[in-house]
């Protein structure tokens, strides 16, 4: 199994929560799927309800990007004799994502997004609405966002199985709600945690966009394919789906 491309999409689900387009909007984030408001530097929620929202919120946006990591995968798969041309122009593509994070590029076409109006979602049911609330996060990222995410999706379409892709995005999805969720229960004590980490985020978003490019040449050169080959020897298992 690429136990390393798997690394990688959870550390990019865990630097993704901590650009500037989602970090510190947190808040407004907690805030619209819980109906709670802050008060005396706290956020005012029942705290199981938090966490049930919360999950349902993380969710939601999982479906989506492991829907999105299945669909890559399976058009991977379809040039699957091409694999080699893939993988250059995949590299290629995430070289330039990371330059774009890191600020060497503007190109504006890299910063368009799709959006969708959460709050205009109007279920019964607060479980429910947080789940829809997840997949319009999820349908509708920022454009930060949306570099690490579409260079995990690259990666997963240049993956040899299935089974790799969907897994790839399913654990881009945990290191971006296991943080949401830790997060969202420390505004119940103090939302001061958002302030003092704030001036951090910039400084994150370029060690983000130096870990693409990096990920970039690796895969563009084939140097990840020996070093993923090299670490399967020490995995006790693989996945062949």
């Amino acid at each position: 199994m690429d136990w390393l491309s798997v690394f990688i999409a959870l550390a990019a689900g865990a630097l993704s929560f901590l650009s500037p387009c989602v970090f510190p909007l947190i808040p407004a984030y907690v805030s619209h799927i819980t109906g709670s408001s802050i008060q005396n530097n706290k956020m005012e929620v029942d705290r199981r309800l938090l966490l049930k929202r919360s999950i349902s919120f993380i969710i939601g946006f999982s479906v989506v990007f492991i829907a999105m990591g299945a669909s890559a995968s399976m058009v991977g798969r379809i040039f699957a004799e091409h694999r080699e041309l893939v993988q250059k122009v995949s590299g290629f593509l995430i070289i330039l994502f990371g330059m774009q994070m890191i600020g060497w590029l503007q190109l504006r076409w890299f910063m368009t997004s799709k959006s969708w109006d959460a709050g205009k979602v109007r279920p019964t049911g607060g479980t429910v609405r947080s789940f829809l609330t997840g997949i319009a996060f999820g349908s509708g990222w920022t454009p930060c966002v949306g570099l690490a995410l579409s260079s995990i999706l690259l990666m997963a379409g240049s993956s040899e199985t299935l089974g790799i892709g969907i897994l790839m995005l399913a654990m881009y999805s945990l290191g971006l709600g296991i943080p949401f969720l830790f997060i969202s229960v420390l505004l119940t004590y103090s939302t001061g945690i958002i302030k003092r980490m704030n001036k951090y985020v910039p400084v994150l978003s370029k060690i983000n966009g130096f870990i693409f490019l990096g990920l970039g040449l690796l895969l563009f050169t084939g140097q990840l394919q020996k070093i993923s080959a090299w670490l399967a020897k020490y995995t006790l298992f693989d996945i062949t789906l």
